[in-house]
This record gives structure tokens, sequence and C-alpha cells, in this order.
């Protein structure tokens, strides 16, 4: 189990699936593109089995959930092997569920306060959502002089051309996305195309 969710890759896919039978292979083009790290969305029936078939068949992959929103979504999730968490929010009583569970998790913040009152809370690393709509990079270059302690992985809206800019501040880690995850690559099941578009996207990763 990974000790914390950044740092895993420079991007990690934010991934809806509506047939579990697509997972496995979903995920095995994105390890082989090189982005082990798959956040699958609880937006669908299919999400629990879907991180159950990935955390069992795709050893190679570091299978989460995302859109987690109560403590019976951390067990939940917890039960099909998901090895880390991410929220789009976050409440006292969801903190208190995510830490009790023991993996690692990134709660969704969007305000100065939200990250101030994390960090009083001994969280320091997030998730910044809805990212372009929340302020976007300006908005997180502008909290890294006086909160440099909080380190975020942004998502909602970043694109190949965009995540750059993120991946350059100073605060951030990693950038959560579905660009390469096109509707109708998944449609047509045509892997080799999604493996080709994490190839492109794990090739971000900032050279020091």
């Amino acid at each position: 189990m990974p000790a914390s969710v950044l740092g895993l890759a420079p991007v990690i896919p934010v991934v809806v699936i509506e047939d579990a039978a697509d997972a496995v292979p979903l995920a095995r083009a994105l390890v082989a593109g090189g982005l082990p790290a798959i956040e699958v969305t609880l937006r669908t029936a299919a999400a629990p089995d879907a991180i159950r078939a990935v955390a069992a068949e795709v050893p190679d992959a570091i299978v989460g959930a995302g859109t987690v929103l109560t403590p019976q979504d951390v067990d939940a999730s917890a039960a099909a092997g998901a090895k880390f968490l991410v929220s789009p929010g976050w409440t006292d009583r969801l903190l208190t569920a995510l830490q009790a569970s023991g993996l690692p998790f990134l709660p969704g913040v969007s305000t100065t306060s939200e990250v101030v009152a994390l960090l009083e809370r001994g969280v320091h690393e997030m998730k910044f959502f809805p990212a372009e709509a929340a302020g976007g990079a300006p908005y997180l270059r502008a909290l890294s002089a006086p909160l440099p302690q909080a380190r975020f992985c942004p998502t909602g809206g970043i694109g190949l051309a965009s995540a750059p800019t993120y991946l350059a501040l100073p605060n951030v880690a990693c950038v959560g996305g579905s660009w390469m995850l096109p509707a109708d690559a998944i449609r047509a099941r045509d892997w080799t195309r999604v493996e080709h578009l994490a190839r492109e996207a794990a090739a971000l990763a900032p050279t020091a």
C-alpha cells in the first residue's frame, strides 16, 4: 500500500467505469502507458466490482476509489481493495472515516479556509477541485507562499495542454484527469489508443 497518493505518477487517470468487464483491460493499458495509479470513481454501479477486479488481476496497478462521499463509501472501497481514497470535498464525519481507514487519502478543497482547516487536522495532501473552475494554476500559485506545507493534486477541467502548467508549481505533485480516456476509445474498447494517450500523459513529468 502506498504511504502517499502524491508522487505515484505525474497524472492520475480519473476513470468512470460503466461495464466492470472493461476495468481490467483498461487498467492494463494505463499501466503499460506509465500511469499505475488509477482512480475509479464511485459514480456507477459497476465501480466496486471494477475496483475489485483491478486489485485482483492487475498487480502493477495501484487502484483507488474516487467520489468518496460517505463513511459507507470508505468502508465499501476498502473492502473492494482500493489502495487510496479521493473525495471531491470533506466534512468532519467523512474526514474521520478517511483517517480511520488507514488508507492514503486526498480530501477535496477549493478555498483557502478549507486548506487551513485540513492543515489544523494534520492533513497536508489534498485534491484541489474543481481545479479550472476554482481558480486554476494562478490560485494554487498564490497559495504556495502562505501555505507551503500544503501539497495538491488538482483535478477538474485539466487536459494535456494545461497539465504542465500545474505540474510546474512547487505545491503540485500530480494532476488528475480523464483526457487519456476519450469516450469513443472506451466505447470501442480501443485499449491500444488508451495506452498511447497514457504514455503521452506520463511523459509530462517535469524534469529536474
